[in-house]
This record gives C-alpha cells, structure tokens and sequence, in this order.
C-alpha cells in the first residue's frame, strides 16, 4: 500500500498528516528536525510555536474561537493537545509551549500509519499524492524551487516576543489581574507606568538598535501587521503602543486606585506560573538593547530574561493564482500546500488549513471527490479567501468575522451578530460532515 507524503512537521503537517493516518491511509512524514532548524525554531519537537504561546480567543462567538471549535468537531490534533496543554489566559486560550509540542510529537511518532522521515526535503516529488507543509520558514533549497516552479513568493517579517522568569519580576510595582476582571486575577501580571515613566521608555524604544536584516531596509521592513515589532509600531506616533499593546484600559493599579499611564501584561507561559512572556512585546532590537529597554519598565528593572525576541523572514506562495479552495494545486491536484505558506495568518489557521489538505489528501487516494468547505464556517471563508482568482495586491490573512457571508438577519450588536454567525457555522459544518461522509 503506497503512502502519502507530508512535507514538515509544524502545526500545518502534523494535523495534516494525523487526518490522513486517522482514516487508514499510510503516511511519510519528512522533517529536517534534529539535523537542521530555521532561524526561529530550537526545540527538536514538532509542532513548535515560535512567537506567542495564545492561540487568541477561546469563546465561540469570535473569530479565532469560531475557527477552534471548527476543528474541534473535525476531530484536531492540534485542539486535542491545546486543550490538555492550556494554561489559565482570562478568554483566551493560550498553552505551555514546550507540553504542547511534546504532546503532539509523542502522538505522531506513536500512530502505526506514521512513518517519520528525518531528513531535508530539497524538491518538489514527481509522483504521488504530497503536502507540502514547510511553513513560512521554508529551507533555502527547498523555497528556492518553489520559487522556480510556481512564477515566485511573496515575503514578509514575522517576530516574536521575549519571555521572563516570575521570580525576577519586581512586584512592588506589578500586580496581578485580567483585563475587566475576565478570567482569573493572576492569569496576567501588569507593569504599570506613570507618564514620565513611559515617555522616558518609548524616547529610549524608538532609537535603540535593532538587529540586522538580511536585504531589506531595517528601519522600515516589510511586517505584517498582526506580529508587528513593537519598536516599528511605535514610530508610528508616540500614543499608538498606549493605545496598542500597553493599553491601561480596564485595568486599576490596587497601589494607587487608579489606571496607569500604560500598562505592559505579561502571560503566563506555562502552568506553574514560573515563566511569562511581554504580551505585544514582539521586537528586533538587539538583546542587549532588548535587556535595556525593556527593563526601563520599573516591575522588569531586574528582569531574567530566558529567552529574547527575534525577528524571521516569512514566506508564503500567490496561492489566489495557484491554488483551489481544497488546497491542492490547480496545474497538478495531486500536490497540495499547507500551512502559513499559503497566506493563511496564524497557528490555528496554519493548522486548519492542514486539517482541509489533510482531509482532501485522503479523499483523493480513496478515490473520493475533493471538498470545498461551506463558506459560512470560518474555515471555509480562510480557504476560499487564498483562492480567490480575483485577489491581484495578496497579503496573509487570519480568522476573522469581516470574512464570512453576512447573516439573513440584521443583527447591530456586534457580539451577538458573531455568536449568531458561530451558530450558523457549526450547523452548517455538522451537515457538510453527514454529507460528504467526513
């Protein structure tokens, strides 16, 4: 019995890869991990999340909690894991980075339809059925000759956030406490700063040095807007990051009894509590600069920092002129893409967009026809956005409600229209599962 070839082992090729394995069907998994790493990955696990440890919304009624339950009912991998792996995030639902991609690497290596190839993929197969799921870090060969084959790529600049140790934490001028009182108090610590305070900081932000990017102009990437380095975003205007990542709102200092000038959160990293990122905190400054700057806010002035922020090329395909909804290729629909590469915008829709390909993979080797998902499931809105022949100036694109087919109904408030449009979504998504024997 032949097998189907998954290429890369992140958030897109392992649902992918679990899909296919789960109905029966053999698997070649190939992972240059342990032998070779990108730029932003460490860890020899698979599934790896390089920059923040939330995977956004949990309620239903949003977009990225819309997108989740939809893979919840599709049976994810990668919910199934997150789900065991959360760590308390007020309404959102974020993991323990290093639990989630052991969780979902013990799995893999464990299903008896997965063979796990160690080893670089440098070509694009000639024959059988693939899905190509090297993610926005793609090796150099290997993007090279997708580059070659497909008229070229399109890029932008990804960064993460740096991470700190709890016990550094100077509390005297932190506290605990979520947002309007959601979730749990200690979910996020806050570091408060008082006017001084943080013009002191951005003035010293805005002119620290930044780390050297590769062919481009370092004071002005090219970023995408949702990972944007924090030092980028505010040369924007001396109040965008206030009213951005360090936004006071719905936050009261207990020391003083009122809200702060600005506010940076820290979350939670893993469950013990012992380890939390800077929420929005993304950057490419130098990590002495980082260790600098950041410890100007007084709760961080002895912070340890356990890890420093980077800044990574991504890069992803013109998938509206190469691709269908199903994710396979329009020239040949025995290949299949997945994953950030395909202009999808985020760790869960990475993933659904493996969970799609991952699906219609098996249903080609079986013999079965190949399923465009309903619009009106955030799914099926995200695939049919990477496809539009119609879409000529393309830019990655995450979960959101703007997306989807307006209801028959209006609805003004914009909470319950979201919660309306969720309930339309998974009735609509149970009935195309019955339908099409999924």
């Amino acid at each position: 019995m032949k097998a189907i070839k998954v290429i890369g082992a992140g958030l897109a090729g392992c649902e992918a890869a679990w899909q296919i394995a789960q109905r029966g069907i053999l698997v070649e998994l190939c992972e240059m991990k342990p032998f070779r790493k990108s730029p932003a990955h460490h860890s020899d696990n698979f599934a790896e999340l390089v920059c923040s440890n939330s995977l956004k919304a949990s309620r239903f009624g949003s977009a990225s909690g819309m997108l989740k339950q939809e893979m919840r009912i599709l049976n994810s991998l990668l919910l199934l894991c997150a789900d065991r792996c959360s760590v308390s995030a007020g309404g959102a639902l974020a993991v323990n980075r290093d639990d989630f991609s052991a969780m979902i690497t013990e799995k893999i290596r464990n299903h008896p339809n997965i063979t796990v190839i160690s080893s670089e993929v440098t070509d694009i197969p000639d024959e059988g059925i693939c899905v190509i799921a090297t993610g926005p870090l793609t090796a150099d060969v290997l993007a090279e000759n997708i580059k070659a084959k497909f008229g070229g790529a399109l890029s932008f600049f990804d960064a993460a956030a740096p991470i700190v140790t709890a016990q550094s934490i100077d509390f005297d001028n932190a506290f605990y406490a979520s947002r309007y009182g959601k979730g749990n108090e200690d979910d996020y610590i806050n570091c408060p700063l008082n006017k001084e305070e943080y013009e002191r900081f951005y003035q010293e932000l805005i002119t620290a040095e930044r780390a050297p990017l590769k062919d481009v102009d370092v004071q002005n990437p090219k970023v995408y807007e949702g990972c944007m380095p924090i030092e980028v975003m505010a040369q924007r205007g001396e109040n965008t990051i206030r009213f951005g990542p360090m936004k006071p709102v719905g936050l009261t200092d207990p020391k003083t009894g009122h809200r702060a000038w600005a506010v940076l959160q820290l979350r939670k990293e893993n469950n013990e509590g012992t380890l939390y990122n800077l929420v929005g905190f993304q950057t490419n400054l130098k990590f002495p600069e980082q260790k600098r700057v950041f410890s100007m806010i007084p709760a961080l002035r002895n912070a340890e920092f356990v890890r420093y922020g980077v800044m990574h090329r991504n890069t992803f395909i013109n998938s509206p002129q190469l691709l269908n909804a199903d994710f396979s290729l329009r020239e040949n629909p025995q290949l299949f893409f997945a994953g950030q590469i395909t202009g999808v915008e985020g760790y869960m829709e990475s993933g659904a967009s493996g969970l799609i390909a991952g699906i219609n993979s098996a249903r080609l080797f079986s013999g079965k026809p190949l399923v465009k998902f309903p619009q009106e499931t955030m799914m099926g809105a995200l695939s049919g956005y990477i496809s539009d022949v119609s879409v000529s100036n393309f830019q990655p694109m995450g979960a959101n409600i703007g997306i989807l087919p307006p209801l028959e109904e209006e609805i003004r408030d914009k909470r319950r229209k979201a919660e309306k449009m969720a309930e339309r979504s998974f009735a609509v998504l149970e009935t195309f599962i019955d339908e099409n024997k999924i």
